[in-house]
């Protein structure tokens, strides 16, 4: 089981990555956000990558925008982090339509990753 922790307002509580999934399944259909099909999710998912990459050049190099105020890197940076949650929450909700669990996706991609490059883990573990 893979975990990550997630704290409620009390501090305490962790959550599994299943768990989120299905918290954000329950929080976007509460909302009526869920219904919308794989294509339109897909372009909301589009659209929030954009903003992290907004999010990461505000960091990395400014904006440059007379109509805005330069932020204080904290600031910079959570709203870098809240970009990219909304970006998870996107693919979570991709992986809840098709009825995969993110704990299948990455133990997959781990799998893919370690086949793919298998040749070169073992030539580095030769060197």
């Amino acid at each position: 089981m893979i975990l990550i922790k997630v704290l409620g307002k009390d501090g305490k509580k962790i959550m599994n990555i299943e768990e989120y999934q299905r918290f954000i399944s329950d929080f976007y259909k509460a909302r009526n956000w869920y219904q919308y099909d794989p294509f339109i999710r897909a372009n909301f998912l589009a659209e929030e990558v954009g903003e992290v990459s907004r999010a990461i050049r505000t960091l990395e190099i400014g904006r440059d925008r007379p109509d805005e105020q330069e932020g204080l890197p904290e600031e910079k940076l959570a709203n870098l982090t809240e970009e990219l949650g909304d970006v998870l929450d996107n693919l979570f909700i991709l992986a809840d339509k098709y009825d995969i669990s993110l704990e299948t996706i990455m133990q997959k991609h781990k799998e893919k990753l370690l086949s793919r490059y298998q040749m070169n883990q073992e030539t580095e573990k030769n060197s």
